[in-house]
């Protein structure tokens, strides 16, 4: 089993879990990324201003990224 976190930004603001999770494989640990990314996207959409950026990360043991999902806000006229 490895050891994953998850790291959330939006603007200024990025924070880190200090709490690692374990999974079996890294396609366990994307499933439970999506899930929570599902579980939050209502609330942040509902507050995402225009040109902005909202993303979640899923680090490795060594806190590097292995997978991200992105939701961009765009002003396009």
């Amino acid at each position: 089993m490895s050891l994953y976190y998850f790291r959330i930004s939006h603007g200024r603001y990025s924070g880190a879990s200090d709490h690692g999770s374990e999974f079996e494989s890294r396609e366990a640990a994307w499933s439970e990324m999506t899930k929570v990314c599902a579980n939050l996207l209502g609330g942040i959409s509902r507050s995402l201003k225009p040109n902005a950026e909202w993303h979640m990360e899923l680090l490795d043991e060594s806190k590097q990224p292995v997978f991200r999902i992105r939701l961009v806000a765009e002003s396009l006229g």
